[in-house]
């Protein structure tokens, strides 16, 4: 089995910046895909201020800083990243989005290198067709913050060859990461547990069970949560949990799944946690404080 020496990521965003600097600072030479020049300088910049915070915690030194940022481009043309052995996507989470790319993906790709999805809801068996190369793809589904979670997810779906997966349960490794398998079902392992609680967090607030802080705290200090619910949503970010929400409802029609109205009216608000500056919590005070919600 040839190991994976080169990896090219598609999508320079949070998620993405996350994935291609833990591939750099593993030693792979790695290429970012962006779609505008604007986009991959915003891209490198996420890396260098998270590295910068790295060396300030003492987590990482100069010298790999450096050794990371050598391994590291960024490019606006997708045939530059040809030579790629493994691609990871972390674009928008819409299906005809990613399967537009894996076509034109699977056109410029050696017939060798594994294709693998970041989605957080989508199924890959919905990827894998468009993709070209069926045996060849997976899902590797990592956390954020990237550089700090240690999980992620290896979902190969009912098309993925034995190769496949274990070429990918090596290179997670190699990243310091702790890889776990997961059925190629909407939500994997952790959504699939995770969305219900947020949901149901929203859910206990419109029924005003409690406050935002005393859901939050009750979670923190009763269940041993490093953070609430609500804390939660607003990191993850209320779109995003959102569109994954809707994403798993259409997919198992179980209302544990369905977006709350207050989580509908507050993403239309454009209140979308820590990213717009307000959610649940307004972050334009320190400490935030609870948002007026209306409720």
């Amino acid at each position: 089995m040839e190991k994976i020496k080169k990896v090219g990521v598609l999508g320079g965003g949070l998620m993405g910046s996350g994935i291609a600097q833990v591939s750099a600072a593993a030693g792979f030479p790695t290429t970012v895909r962006e779609v505008s020049d604007a986009l991959c300088a915003k891209s490198k910049q996420s890396i260098e201020k998270s590295l910068a915070k790295a060396i300030e915690r003492g987590k990482a030194t100069e010298r790999e800083r450096d050794a990371t940022v050598a391994n590291l481009r960024f490019v606006t043309a997708i045939d530059e990243l040809s030579d790629s052995d493994l691609f990871i996507e972390a674009v928008v989470e819409d299906l005809e989005v990613k399967n537009n790319l894996w076509s034109n993906l699977n056109g410029i790709a050696k017939p060798e290198a594994i294709f693998a999805s970041n989605t957080s809801s989508l199924t890959i068996i919905a990827m894998a067709t468009a993709s070209g190369r069926p045996d060849r793809m997976l899902g590797l589904h990592f956390f954020n913050p990237v550089p700090v979670m240690k999980l992620v997810e290896v979902v190969r779906t009912i098309t993925t060859s034995e190769e496949t997966e274990q070429r990918s349960l090596d290179f997670v490794r190699s990243l310091g990461k702790e890889p776990i398998r997961a059925k190629d079902s909407s939500g994997f392992v952790v959504n699939l547990l995770l969305i219900p609680y947020m949901v149901d967090a929203i859910k206990a607030l419109e029924s005003n069970v409690a406050s935002v802080e005393d859901i939050d705290k009750g979670m923190q200090l009763g269940a041993g949560h490093p953070m609430g619910p609500f804390t939660l949503l607003d990191f993850v970010g209320l779109d995003t949990v959102y569109k994954i929400a809707e994403i798993m409802f259409t997919e198992y029609r179980d209302s544990r799944y369905a977006p709350p109205p207050l989580l509908k009216r507050m993403v239309l608000a454009g209140m979308l946690g820590k990213k717009s500056g307000k959610g649940f919590y307004d972050y334009s005070e320190n400490p935030p404080r609870v948002s007026n919600l209306g409720l």
